[in-house]
């Protein structure tokens, strides 16, 4: 990885531990169609690992606002999903990868935009939680299923419980990997050298995230994600 490249990765991790500590969500559909493009070999374990701290820091900072009975369905379902993931990054090419992790982050913006309002049960945290481990085993990618059950919620809470779920389930993702030989001392020194950005996105958030326009920056992710998406498929294909 050049310095060049790098310091590309660097700014969109610092952006998007911003967007990610003011609105619950967006660190990965941002970052990880950034190193997909720069540096693929990283995925998806530094995206996993850069989200550890994050996800600490944003459930602590909104631990008093966190739905218990939502985010352990979605516990539930994420630790199953996290075998389909798996099976995904045994299956495919790095090219392939590349295809879905785009797909995957354009599915997930149409989504979003087209959802109808509705109040989540058992079933659709359950399904999101299983749908979330796949992608995010897979790809370092697995906020939108979340953002989606919980977008009609306070901000608030979709923060605290995303960051619970997010926590548990990439422990969980990260043990499976490091059980299969998928983690290495490249991506991990990678991840070390990311934290400084991680830490500065993070402590900015502090500043807006009580008074952040969550409408701006939700269209800022979706955009961002958008375009990325698009480039990493035209290099896949």
């Amino acid at each position: 990885m050049t310095t060049w490249q790098f310091a590309a990765i660097a700014v969109a991790v610092l952006a998007a531990g911003f967007v990610q500590g003011a609105t619950g969500v967006g660190f990965a559909l941002i970052v990880a169609p950034v190193i997909g493009l720069l540096a693929p070999a990283l995925l998806p374990v530094c995206v996993l690992v850069l989200m550890l701290p994050l996800n600490v820091y944003v459930l602590w900072r909104e631990r008093g606002a966190l739905d218990k009975p939502g985010a352990g369905w979605i516990t539930a379902g994420r630790v199953a999903g996290t075998f389909g993931g798996l099976w995904v990054l045994a299956a495919l090419t790095a090219s392939q990868l590349d295809i879905g992790v785009g797909l995957a982050t354009i599915a997930a913006v149409v989504a979003t935009l087209i959802a109808p309002a509705f109040t989540p049960g058992p079933r659709a945290f359950v399904i999101s939680g299983l749908i979330t481990g796949v992608t995010e085993t897979a790809t370092g990618i697995g906020g939108p299923p979340l953002a989606l059950v919980y977008q009609h919620r306070p901000v608030a809470v979709m923060r605290s419980t995303i960051a619970f779920c997010f926590l548990v389930g990439q422990l969980v993702s990260l043990v499976a990997l490091l059980a299969t030989g998928r983690i290495g001392s490249p991506q991990m020194l990678a991840a070390a050298q990311l934290l400084p950005a991680l830490f500065a996105g993070a402590l900015l958030s502090h500043v807006v995230h009580h008074r952040v326009d969550s409408r701006f920056l939700r269209a800022f992710v979706l955009v961002f994600a958008l375009a990325s998406s698009v480039l990493l498929l035209s290099r896949a294909l």
